[in-house]
């Protein structure tokens, strides 16, 4: 078998078609994710300052007097 014809045999196989997409889609996907970790941290950075700040303002009873 010459080069030529190999090459064309080459060409004309679909064999691990099916995996590049598999590939492609995982990739797809894992980029989404990265890319609604990064939306959702940063939104979930900002909620925990506020608490962190409203703890901070908040007083704290020691005790039960005044509640008896």
């Amino acid at each position: 078998m010459c080069l030529l014809s190999r090459f064309a045999a080459f060409l004309r196989d679909e064999d691990g078609a099916v995996s590049v997409d598999w590939v492609v889609l995982t990739a797809a996907l894992v980029g989404l994710g990265l890319a609604v970790t990064n939306v959702v941290g940063s939104g979930m950075e900002d909620l925990a300052q506020e608490i962190r700040l409203q703890l901070l303002q908040d007083h704290m009873v020691s005790g039960f007097n005044g509640y008896e």
